[in-house]
């Protein structure tokens, strides 16, 4: 018995937390009101019932579907962005001094706090739950870029130069491979962190996405349809981080072990 609980741990542990997550929570809305606290039967049934019954003339797929466009499109523009400003940072000590003050300026600011401005800029269609979920992403992509080049072990430029590289060779053939653990680390936490901020932009005039099938069950007075939403997220967010971490086992191999 030991000896297979030692062989299928990886995915009997998972199961045996998950199972345990379940039962605390089943405990626990036996004590509370449905009202408060729905027990998973019923989030599973309202999960049912939402899958059958369109939200706003949209499907629960429809309304996925709405958030991940939003999400996926200020993640591609901040990858696209954040990404050589970071390198570039971390790169050049001229670039660093230019645009630190500036980035160091911006950073705390939560994304929350733009929605305001957001708004006032562009409305509350599309391009402000957009910009909201770019600006969390944005950082987070060009911190990590710029800690990873700055990181870099020198030896490994000096190796380059003494083989007669070039600055461009030694950025794109030495520097840049070297901090890919650092790159896929932000492209995993922007990844993340779009995903939260959609949430947030959702519950401002939205009228599709998963933060407005939560705005709906405040609005309804049904705990059991936010928490579906709720779960949602993390289920959906789940997956987008075992892509990214999947992709990362098959450009850094050498990580694998860490992954």
């Amino acid at each position: 018995m030991k000896a297979f609980m030692k062989k299928n741990s990886k995915w009997l542990a998972p199961i045996g937390s998950f199972a345990a997550f379940l039962l605390l929570w089943q405990v626990a809305s036996l004590n509370v009101s449905e009202e408060f606290l729905p027990s998973p039967l019923m989030v599973w049934d309202e999960l049912v019932r939402l899958s059958q019954t369109p939200i706003g003339g949209t499907s629960l797929l429809g309304h996925v579907g709405y958030s991940l466009r939003r999400v996926m499109i200020a993640f591609i523009l901040a990858v696209a962005l954040g990404l050589p400003l970071g390198l570039l940072m971390g790169w050049n000590r001229v670039c660093d001094k230019i645009v630190s003050p500036i980035f160091e300026l911006l950073r705390p600011i939560p994304p929350i706090a733009w929605i305001p401005i957001a708004i006032l800029w562009l409305g509350v269609a599309e391009g402000s739950k957009i910009f909201i979920c770019f600006v969390g992403a944005f950082v987070i992509m060009v911190l990590n870029s710029y800690t990873g080049m700055r990181y870099v072990d020198p030896l490994l430029i000096d190796a380059a130069k003494s083989f007669g590289a070039n600055p461009r060779q030694q950025f794109f053939n030495v520097a840049v491979p070297a901090c890919l653990p650092s790159i896929f680390a932000g492209v995993q936490n922007a990844l993340s962190m779009a995903w939260m901020c959609v949430l947030a932009a959702e519950m401002v005039g939205a009228r599709e996405g998963v933060g407005f099938i939560i705005i709906q069950g405040m609005d309804l007075n049904k705990s059991s349809m936010i928490l579906v939403g709720m779960i949602l997220i993390g289920i959906v967010g789940s997956m987008l981080a075992a892509l990214l971490r999947g992709a990362e086992r098959a450009l850094c191999p050498w990580r694998s072990e860490m992954v």
